[in-house]
C-alpha cells in the first residue's frame, strides 16, 4: 500500500508539473488581436476582353496609382521607408502599412506603436507647431486651398507650398506615365483625361480633366487619381490627399444602373426642405456604373475602404455637368459577405434577417453616392460654398446628408415604381444593419460621426427598438417618417452655413452611446472583422 500512495502521489505531482502555470498561459498577441480587425482580399478581374494595348495601359497606370500611394505617406505621416524598416514584428508592420503610420485609424487614431503620441490633426499638411490663430492671421488666398501645403519659410513664416512643387519628383513621373498611357487607350474620352489630368498634376489646377472625366463612358478601363478627398486633414478640412483607383467596367451591372441617372434635377425638387435649400440644380449629365476594383493606392487605400465614389467633388462640375457615381462591385460583395451578414445574425431581429440583401446594400450604397451630388453646395447667403463655411465640420455633416438624402431617394423611386430590384423593407433592414458595420470605423472619423447622428436621431424618433436579447427590429413607418425629417434639417444646416450649430449638433449626437458601444463589443468579441485589406496589383491580374 505504501508503495502504492508512492506511486499515486508521484503520479499527482507530475500532472501537476504538466499544467500550465498562469505565466505559462498563452496570451493573444496584441499585434495579431489588431491585425484580426481586417480580412485580406483579393483583387482580381475578368480582363480577358482587354485588348494588348489595354492591358498594357493597366501596367503604366499602376506604376502611376503606387506613385499616388507614396505621395499620400508623406501627407499622412512622413518617411514610409525608415518608418517601416524600423518595425521588426511582421505583423506590427502589416498594420502599420495598412494605416499609413502608428496610429489605428479605426480606434479614434490611437497610437498602436510605442513612442508615439496622438495623430496631429493636420497630418502633415501643416507645421506641426502651428496654432489655429497663426494660420487665420496668415494673409494668402491660396492658403485654404486644396492643393497647398502650408510650410515655414528659411525666417519662421508660414508659407504656401504647390503640391507639385512640394512633391515635384513624384509628380513628374507619374505625369509621364499617365501621358505614355493615353497613347494606349483604346477609348479616346479615356485617352484625353489621361493628358489632361496629367497637364492638372504639374499645375494642380484639376477643373479641365474634372470636366473631361465626366465624358468618360464607354471605356473598359478607369481611372481616379491625384488629390481628391479632405477626410485627412481633421484641422481645417481644407487639404485634399493623393490617392488612386484603377477599375475595370462591369457593363452588365452598368446598364441596370443607368436608368436612375434621368431622375436627379426631378428628384431634387422634392427634397424635404424649403424651396431655397434646394434652388440648385445638379448637372443631369451623370451616369451610375459599376466596377471591379483592381487597386486601391494611397488615402483611398488607409484602414477603412471605400466602396463607391462620387467624384469630382469641384462644385462648379457638380452644378453644371454633375457626378460621376462608380459602385465597386467586388469590394462591396467582400464587405457584405465577410462583416454585413455575419453583424446582422448577432444584432438584428431573428424575423428581420431574411431583409439582409445584397442587392439593397448595393442600392443603399449607390443612392448615398447619388445624395453627395444633390442638395446645396453654396450657403443661401451667397457668402460661401458649404465646404468652406463648415470647415472640419463639413465632412461628417455631408456624410451624415449622403447617408439619409441616398435613403430618402431610394424610397422616392420605390413610391414611383422606378426602382424595383430590392422591397423597401430590404433597403431599410439593411441601412439599420449598416450602422454597426460603419461606425466600426472609428467614431472619430467623418463616417463614423455621419452615422452616430443618424442612428440617434433615429433612435428618439422610435425608428428602431432594441429588445432586451441586444437584437434591433425597426419601424418602416417611423424609419421613413424620421429618415425624411433628417434629410430636412441637415440640408438646412448646410444651406445656412451656421459652423457653430453643426459643430455642437454633431459634438453631442456624433458619438457612440454606451448601450451601442456594448453591442459592439459583442461582435468585436465574435471575431467579426471590422474591414478588409488587399492583395492587389499586377501580379493579381496575370499581368507579370
Amino acid at each position: 500500500m505504501k508503495n502504492l500512495s508512492f506511486l499515486l502521489a508521484l503520479l499527482f505531482l507530475i500532472t501537476a508539473c504538466q499544467q500550465p502555470t498562469p505565466k505559462e498561459i498563452e496570451t493573444p498577441d496584441p499585434m495579431s488581436v489588431l491585425m484580426d480587425k481586417y480580412a485580406q482580399v483579393q483583387l482580381t478581374a475578368d480582363i480577358s476582353h482587354l485588348s494588348d494595348n489595354e492591358k498594357e495601359m493597366l501596367k503604366l497606370l499602376f506604376e502611376a496609382a503606387t506613385i499616388m500611394d507614396d505621395i499620400f505617406w508623406k501627407q499622412n505621416f512622413g518617411d514610409k521607408t525608415a518608418f517601416l524598416n524600423s518595425i521588426e514584428n511582421a505583423e506590427a508592420r502589416q498594420f502599420a502599412t495598412i494605416n499609413y503610420g502608428p496610429w489605428d485609424e479605426l480606434d479614434n487614431q490611437k497610437p498602436f506603436l510605442e513612442g508615439f503620441d496622438e495623430k496631429p490633426a493636420g497630418a502633415q499638411f501643416y507645421p506641426l507647431d502651428m496654432t489655429i490663430e497663426e494660420f487665420e492671421a496668415f494673409d494668402d488666398p491660396n492658403k485654404t486651398s486644396l492643393y497647398t501645403l502650408i510650410k515655414r519659410d528659411e525666417n519662421g513664416a508660414l508659407k504656401t507650398v504647390w503640391y507639385h512643387e512640394a512633391y515635384a519628383e513624384e509628380i513628374t513621373k507619374a505625369a509621364n506615365l499617365l501621358e505614355k498611357a493615353s497613347g494606349l487607350s483604346g477609348d479616346k474620352a479615356f485617352a484625353d483625361y489621361l493628358k489632361l489630368r496629367s497637364k492638372a498634376l504639374r499645375n494642380d489646377d484639376y477643373f479641365e480633366s474634372d470636366m473631361a472625366w465626366m465624358g468618360v463612358r464607354d471605356n473598359n478601363v478607369d481611372m481616379v487619381i491625384g488629390p481628391i478627398e479632405n477626410y485627412t486633414d481633421a484641422l481645417f478640412g481644407y487639404k485634399a490627399a493623393h490617392e488612386a483607383f484603377i477599375l475595370i467596367k462591369d457593363k452588365v451591372w452598368s446598364d441596370r444602373l443607368s436608368h436612375y441617372a434621368a431622375f436627379l434635377p426631378e428628384l431634387q425638387t422634392q427634397l424635404p426642405v424649403d424651396q431655397k435649400y434646394k434652388n440648385e440644380v445638379p448637372g443631369s449629365d451623370a451616369d451610375l456604373n459599376a466596377y471591379d476594383v483592381v487597386f486601391y493606392g494611397g488615402d483611398c487605400n488607409m484602414a477603412g475602404k471605400t466602396i463607391a465614389i462620387n467624384l469630382p467633388n469641384d462644385e462648379r462640375v457638380q452644378l453644371q455637368k454633375g457626378t460621376r457615381k462608380l459602385q465597386l462591385k467586388n469590394s462591396m460583395r467582400a464587405k457584405f459577405d465577410k462583416i454585413l451578414v455575419p453583424i446582422s445574425q448577432e444584432l438584428i431581429a431573428p424575423e428581420l434577417r431574411q431583409h439582409i440583401k445584397f442587392d439593397a446594400f448595393f442600392s443603399n450604397t449607390m443612392f448615398h453616392e447619388v445624395a453627395h451630388g444633390m442638395g446645396i453646395k453654396n450657403t443661401i447667403d451667397g457668402t460661401s460654398t458649404v465646404r468652406k463655411a463648415l470647415k472640419e465640420q463639413y465632412s461628417a455633416l455631408e456624410e451624415a446628408k449622403a447617408d439619409i438624402l441616398g435613403l430618402f431617394l431610394v424610397t422616392k423611386l420605390h413610391e414611383m415604381g422606378e426602382y424595383k430590384d430590392t422591397e423597401l423593407m430590404d433597403n431599410y433592414v439593411t441601412f439599420m444593419a449598416g450602422f454597426f458595420r460603419s461606425v466600426r470605423f472609428g467614431a472619430a472619423s467623418a463616417h463614423g460621426k455621419a452615422n452616430m447622428l443618424t442612428f440617434n436621431f433615429f433612435r428618439e424618433e422610435g425608428a428602431f427598438v432594441r429588445s432586451e436579447s441586444g437584437t434591433y427590429a425597426i419601424d418602416l413607418e417611423k424609419m421613413i417618417a424620421a429618415s425624411t425629417k433628417l434629410t430636412g434639417m441637415i440640408l438646412k444646416a448646410q444651406g445656412d452655413g451656421d459652423y457653430e450649430a453643426v459643430k455642437s449638433w454633431i459634438a453631442n449626437e456624433g458619438v457612440v452611446k454606451t448601450e451601442l458601444q456594448t453591442d459592439l463589443d459583442r461582435i468585436t468579441a465574435l471575431g467579426i472583422p471590422v474591414d478588409i485589406y488587399f492583395e492587389m496589383g499586377p501580379k493579381m491580374l496575370g499581368l507579370e
